[in-house]
Protein backbone atom coordinates (compact mmCIF):
# COMPACT_ATOMS: atom_id res chain seq x y z
CA UNK A 1 0.00 0.00 0.00
CA UNK A 2 1.13 3.52 -0.72
CA UNK A 3 3.10 5.45 1.88
CA UNK A 4 2.68 4.89 5.59
CA UNK A 5 -0.91 5.96 6.14
CA UNK A 6 -2.39 4.71 9.40
CA UNK A 7 -5.45 3.02 7.92
CA UNK A 8 -7.12 2.33 11.26
CA UNK A 9 -6.79 6.00 12.22
CA UNK A 10 -8.09 7.02 8.78
CA UNK A 11 -11.21 4.92 9.29
CA UNK A 12 -11.84 6.56 12.65
CA UNK A 13 -11.40 10.06 11.25
CA UNK A 14 -13.69 9.42 8.29
CA UNK A 15 -16.44 8.13 10.57
CA UNK A 16 -18.99 5.47 9.77
CA UNK A 17 -21.28 7.76 7.74
CA UNK A 18 -20.46 10.66 5.46
CA UNK A 19 -22.19 12.75 2.79
CA UNK A 20 -21.81 12.57 -0.98
CA UNK A 21 -23.07 15.88 -2.35
CA UNK A 22 -23.45 16.66 -6.03
CA UNK A 23 -25.34 19.94 -5.61
CA UNK A 24 -22.83 22.06 -3.69
CA UNK A 25 -20.64 22.62 -6.72
CA UNK A 26 -23.29 24.86 -8.22
CA UNK A 27 -23.40 27.13 -5.16
CA UNK A 28 -21.25 30.08 -4.15
CA UNK A 29 -18.12 29.50 -2.11
CA UNK A 30 -19.74 31.30 0.85
CA UNK A 31 -22.76 28.99 0.73
CA UNK A 32 -20.52 25.94 0.44
CA UNK A 33 -18.45 26.87 3.48
CA UNK A 34 -21.58 27.38 5.57
CA UNK A 35 -23.09 24.10 4.33
CA UNK A 36 -19.91 22.17 5.07
CA UNK A 37 -19.80 23.63 8.56
CA UNK A 38 -23.38 22.49 9.16
CA UNK A 39 -22.66 18.99 7.82
CA UNK A 40 -19.74 18.87 10.25
CA UNK A 41 -21.95 20.01 13.15
CA UNK A 42 -24.54 17.32 12.33
CA UNK A 43 -21.98 14.62 13.01
CA UNK A 44 -21.14 13.39 9.52
CA UNK A 45 -17.48 12.44 9.32
CA UNK A 46 -16.60 13.09 5.67
CA UNK A 47 -17.94 15.24 2.85
CA UNK A 48 -17.47 13.80 -0.65
CA UNK A 49 -17.48 15.88 -3.84
CA UNK A 50 -17.37 14.86 -7.47
CA UNK A 51 -15.67 16.37 -10.49
CA UNK A 52 -17.26 16.92 -13.89
CA UNK A 53 -15.85 18.70 -16.97
CA UNK A 54 -18.29 21.59 -16.58
CA UNK A 55 -17.89 21.97 -12.80
CA UNK A 56 -15.44 23.16 -10.18
CA UNK A 57 -11.93 21.76 -10.23
CA UNK A 58 -11.68 19.06 -7.56
CA UNK A 59 -8.70 20.24 -5.50
CA UNK A 60 -9.60 23.92 -5.32
CA UNK A 61 -13.18 22.89 -4.59
CA UNK A 62 -11.95 20.75 -1.69
CA UNK A 63 -9.97 23.72 -0.38
CA UNK A 64 -13.12 25.84 -0.24
CA UNK A 65 -14.88 23.22 1.88
CA UNK A 66 -11.89 22.55 4.11
CA UNK A 67 -11.54 26.27 4.78
CA UNK A 68 -15.04 26.39 6.27
CA UNK A 69 -14.62 23.46 8.65
CA UNK A 70 -12.44 22.37 11.57
CA UNK A 71 -12.65 18.58 11.83
CA UNK A 72 -14.63 17.40 8.80
CA UNK A 73 -12.75 15.22 6.33
CA UNK A 74 -13.19 16.20 2.68
CA UNK A 75 -12.80 13.58 -0.04
CA UNK A 76 -12.91 13.71 -3.81
CA UNK A 77 -15.33 11.18 -5.18
CA UNK A 78 -13.63 11.28 -7.58
CA UNK A 79 -10.87 13.40 -9.04
CA UNK A 80 -10.43 12.16 -12.60
CA UNK A 81 -6.95 11.07 -13.63
CA UNK A 82 -7.63 12.67 -17.01
CA UNK A 83 -8.14 16.16 -15.56
CA UNK A 84 -4.50 16.76 -14.56
CA UNK A 85 -1.22 14.91 -14.73
CA UNK A 86 0.05 12.76 -11.88
CA UNK A 87 2.60 15.29 -10.60
CA UNK A 88 -0.03 18.05 -10.39
CA UNK A 89 -2.38 15.70 -8.51
CA UNK A 90 0.31 14.61 -6.06
CA UNK A 91 1.42 18.17 -5.35
CA UNK A 92 -2.15 19.47 -4.97
CA UNK A 93 -3.06 16.65 -2.59
CA UNK A 94 0.07 17.22 -0.51
CA UNK A 95 -0.65 20.94 -0.31
CA UNK A 96 -4.18 20.33 1.00
CA UNK A 97 -3.06 17.65 3.45
CA UNK A 98 -0.47 19.92 5.05
CA UNK A 99 -2.65 23.03 5.05
CA UNK A 100 -5.66 21.32 6.62
CA UNK A 101 -4.17 18.92 9.18
CA UNK A 102 -4.54 15.73 7.18
CA UNK A 103 -8.27 16.21 6.56
CA UNK A 104 -8.08 15.63 2.80
CA UNK A 105 -8.71 12.22 1.23
CA UNK A 106 -7.80 11.82 -2.42
CA UNK A 107 -10.36 9.73 -4.26
CA UNK A 108 -9.07 8.96 -7.75
CA UNK A 109 -10.91 7.43 -10.67
CA UNK A 110 -10.63 6.68 -14.36
CA UNK A 111 -14.05 8.25 -15.07
CA UNK A 112 -15.95 6.97 -18.13
CA UNK A 113 -15.13 6.69 -21.80
CA UNK A 114 -17.72 9.24 -23.04
CA UNK A 115 -16.43 11.90 -20.60
CA UNK A 116 -12.79 11.11 -21.24
CA UNK A 117 -13.12 11.10 -25.02
CA UNK A 118 -14.66 14.58 -25.01
CA UNK A 119 -11.47 15.84 -23.33
CA UNK A 120 -9.37 14.49 -26.20
CA UNK A 121 -7.98 11.47 -24.34
CA UNK A 122 -8.06 7.79 -25.27
CA UNK A 123 -9.83 5.83 -22.52
CA UNK A 124 -7.98 2.70 -23.61
CA UNK A 125 -7.20 0.33 -20.74
CA UNK A 126 -8.43 1.99 -17.53
CA UNK A 127 -6.66 -0.27 -15.03
CA UNK A 128 -3.33 0.16 -16.82
CA UNK A 129 -3.92 3.92 -17.01
CA UNK A 130 -4.59 4.08 -13.27
CA UNK A 131 -1.51 1.99 -12.49
CA UNK A 132 0.68 4.29 -14.56
CA UNK A 133 -0.87 7.35 -12.93
CA UNK A 134 -0.14 6.01 -9.45
CA UNK A 135 3.43 5.31 -10.54
CA UNK A 136 3.73 8.93 -11.61
CA UNK A 137 2.35 10.18 -8.31
CA UNK A 138 4.72 7.99 -6.32
CA UNK A 139 7.70 9.21 -8.31
CA UNK A 140 6.82 12.90 -8.00
CA UNK A 141 9.17 15.02 -5.92
CA UNK A 142 7.56 17.34 -3.39
CA UNK A 143 9.68 19.85 -1.48
CA UNK A 144 7.01 21.37 0.79
CA UNK A 145 6.33 20.29 4.38
CA UNK A 146 4.17 17.17 4.65
CA UNK A 147 3.52 15.85 8.17
CA UNK A 148 1.78 12.73 6.90
CA UNK A 149 1.10 11.08 3.54
CA UNK A 150 -2.19 11.68 1.76
CA UNK A 151 -4.70 8.83 1.92
CA UNK A 152 -5.74 7.54 -1.50
CA UNK A 153 -8.92 5.67 -2.39
CA UNK A 154 -9.70 4.40 -5.88
CA UNK A 155 -13.07 4.38 -7.58
CA UNK A 156 -13.27 0.62 -7.99
CA UNK A 157 -16.11 -1.68 -9.02
CA UNK A 158 -14.64 -4.79 -10.63
CA UNK A 159 -11.96 -7.22 -9.38
CA UNK A 160 -8.93 -5.80 -11.20
CA UNK A 161 -9.44 -2.23 -9.98
CA UNK A 162 -10.32 -3.46 -6.49
CA UNK A 163 -7.05 -5.40 -6.43
CA UNK A 164 -5.18 -2.26 -7.46
CA UNK A 165 -6.97 -0.30 -4.74
CA UNK A 166 -5.83 -2.82 -2.15
CA UNK A 167 -2.21 -2.83 -3.31
CA UNK A 168 -1.57 0.77 -4.36
CA UNK A 169 -3.99 2.83 -2.28
CA UNK A 170 -5.66 2.77 1.12
CA UNK A 171 -8.90 1.35 -0.22
CA UNK A 172 -11.85 1.82 -2.54
CA UNK A 173 -14.81 4.14 -3.10
CA UNK A 174 -17.47 2.28 -5.11
CA UNK A 175 -20.34 4.35 -6.52
CA UNK A 176 -23.82 3.29 -7.73
CA UNK A 177 -23.67 -0.01 -5.87
CA UNK A 178 -25.68 -2.27 -3.58
CA UNK A 179 -24.83 -3.99 -0.28
CA UNK A 180 -24.28 -7.16 -2.31
CA UNK A 181 -21.48 -5.40 -4.17
CA UNK A 182 -20.09 -4.14 -0.87
CA UNK A 183 -19.78 -7.74 0.34
CA UNK A 184 -17.94 -8.74 -2.85
CA UNK A 185 -15.71 -5.69 -2.66
CA UNK A 186 -14.74 -6.46 0.92
CA UNK A 187 -13.80 -10.00 -0.08
CA UNK A 188 -11.69 -8.67 -2.95
CA UNK A 189 -9.97 -5.98 -0.87
CA UNK A 190 -9.27 -8.06 2.21
CA UNK A 191 -9.90 -6.91 5.77
CA UNK A 192 -7.61 -3.89 6.12
CA UNK A 193 -8.26 -1.38 3.28
CA UNK A 194 -10.94 1.25 3.60
CA UNK A 195 -14.20 0.40 1.85
CA UNK A 196 -16.39 3.49 1.42
CA UNK A 197 -19.40 2.91 -0.86
CA UNK A 198 -21.84 5.62 -1.91
CA UNK A 199 -25.54 5.10 -1.20
CA UNK A 200 -28.19 7.27 -2.84
CA UNK A 201 -31.18 8.02 -0.60
CA UNK A 202 -34.58 9.62 -1.06
CA UNK A 203 -36.93 10.70 1.72
CA UNK A 204 -40.15 9.98 -0.18
CA UNK A 205 -42.74 7.42 0.92
CA UNK A 206 -45.02 7.33 -2.14
CA UNK A 207 -43.74 4.48 -4.37
CA UNK A 208 -44.71 6.07 -7.68
CA UNK A 209 -43.20 9.46 -6.87
CA UNK A 210 -40.11 7.89 -5.32
CA UNK A 211 -39.38 5.67 -8.29
CA UNK A 212 -39.99 8.49 -10.74
CA UNK A 213 -37.36 10.64 -9.00
CA UNK A 214 -35.01 7.72 -8.52
CA UNK A 215 -35.32 6.60 -12.14
CA UNK A 216 -34.28 10.03 -13.38
CA UNK A 217 -31.11 9.47 -11.35
CA UNK A 218 -30.47 5.87 -12.40
CA UNK A 219 -31.07 6.66 -16.08
CA UNK A 220 -27.95 8.82 -16.22
CA UNK A 221 -25.71 6.09 -14.87
CA UNK A 222 -27.25 3.22 -16.81
CA UNK A 223 -26.00 4.99 -19.93
CA UNK A 224 -22.41 4.35 -18.79
CA UNK A 225 -20.89 0.92 -19.55
CA UNK A 226 -18.82 0.70 -16.36
CA UNK A 227 -21.89 0.71 -14.15
CA UNK A 228 -23.93 -1.52 -16.43
CA UNK A 229 -21.16 -4.13 -16.62
CA UNK A 230 -20.81 -4.11 -12.85
CA UNK A 231 -24.53 -4.66 -12.39
CA UNK A 232 -24.50 -7.51 -14.90
CA UNK A 233 -21.76 -9.14 -12.85
CA UNK A 234 -24.07 -8.92 -9.84
CA UNK A 235 -26.80 -10.80 -11.73
CA UNK A 236 -28.99 -8.04 -13.19
CA UNK A 237 -30.12 -8.63 -16.77
CA UNK A 238 -31.34 -6.63 -19.78
CA UNK A 239 -34.86 -6.34 -18.41
CA UNK A 240 -33.49 -4.64 -15.31
CA UNK A 241 -31.04 -2.36 -17.08
CA UNK A 242 -33.20 -0.67 -19.71
CA UNK A 243 -35.58 2.31 -19.53
CA UNK A 244 -33.95 3.71 -16.41
CA UNK A 245 -34.01 0.38 -14.60
CA UNK A 246 -36.63 -2.04 -13.36
CA UNK A 247 -38.42 -1.28 -10.12
CA UNK A 248 -36.26 -3.89 -8.40
CA UNK A 249 -33.03 -2.33 -9.66
CA UNK A 250 -34.15 1.21 -8.87
CA UNK A 251 -35.02 0.12 -5.33
CA UNK A 252 -31.67 -1.63 -4.97
CA UNK A 253 -29.67 1.44 -6.03
CA UNK A 254 -31.78 4.19 -4.43
CA UNK A 255 -33.22 3.53 -1.00
CA UNK A 256 -36.44 5.51 -0.53
CA UNK A 257 -38.97 5.86 2.25
CA UNK A 258 -38.91 6.88 5.88
CA UNK A 259 -35.57 7.70 7.56
CA UNK A 260 -35.61 4.31 9.28
CA UNK A 261 -35.52 2.57 5.90
CA UNK A 262 -32.55 4.68 4.82
CA UNK A 263 -30.68 3.86 8.00
CA UNK A 264 -31.47 0.17 7.50
CA UNK A 265 -29.73 0.29 4.11
CA UNK A 266 -26.73 2.07 5.61
CA UNK A 267 -26.51 -0.69 8.20
CA UNK A 268 -26.72 -3.29 5.42
CA UNK A 269 -23.58 -1.83 3.82
CA UNK A 270 -21.80 -1.72 7.16
CA UNK A 271 -22.80 -5.31 7.90
CA UNK A 272 -21.54 -6.32 4.44
CA UNK A 273 -18.08 -4.96 5.23
CA UNK A 274 -18.14 -1.22 4.57
CA UNK A 275 -16.08 0.94 6.92
CA UNK A 276 -17.79 4.15 5.82
CA UNK A 277 -20.97 4.81 3.85
CA UNK A 278 -21.45 8.16 2.13
CA UNK A 279 -25.13 8.95 1.66
CA UNK A 280 -26.28 11.06 -1.28
CA UNK A 281 -29.75 12.59 -0.74
CA UNK A 282 -31.73 13.17 -3.92
CA UNK A 283 -33.28 16.63 -3.80
CA UNK A 284 -33.85 19.56 -6.13
CA UNK A 285 -31.82 22.12 -4.17
CA UNK A 286 -28.87 22.26 -1.81
CA UNK A 287 -31.16 23.58 0.89
CA UNK A 288 -33.36 20.51 0.54
CA UNK A 289 -30.31 18.26 0.70
CA UNK A 290 -29.31 19.89 3.97
CA UNK A 291 -32.83 19.45 5.36
CA UNK A 292 -32.72 15.73 4.57
CA UNK A 293 -29.30 15.47 6.21
CA UNK A 294 -30.69 17.14 9.34
CA UNK A 295 -33.45 14.55 9.52
CA UNK A 296 -31.12 11.60 9.00
CA UNK A 297 -28.58 12.97 11.49
CA UNK A 298 -30.98 12.13 14.30
CA UNK A 299 -30.14 8.45 13.87
CA UNK A 300 -27.62 6.85 16.23
CA UNK A 301 -25.88 5.35 13.19
CA UNK A 302 -24.94 8.83 11.99
CA UNK A 303 -23.88 10.07 15.41
CA UNK A 304 -21.69 7.06 16.22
Amino acid sequence: MAGSVDVAALKRRMGRVGVWNGTLGGESAAFERDAAAEIESLGYGTLWIGEVPSGKEAFTHAAVLLSGTRSLMVATGIASIWSRDAVAAANAANTLAEAYDGRFVLGLGVSHAPLVNTRGHDYGKPVSAMRAYLDGMDQAEYIGPLPEPVPRLLAALRPNMLELAARRAQGAHPYFVTPEHTARAREALGPEPVLAPEQTVLLETDPERARDVARRFTSRYLALPNYVNNLRALGWDDADLTDGGSDALVDAIVVWGEPEKVIERVRAHLDAGADHVCIQPLADTSQQVLEHLRILAESDVIAS
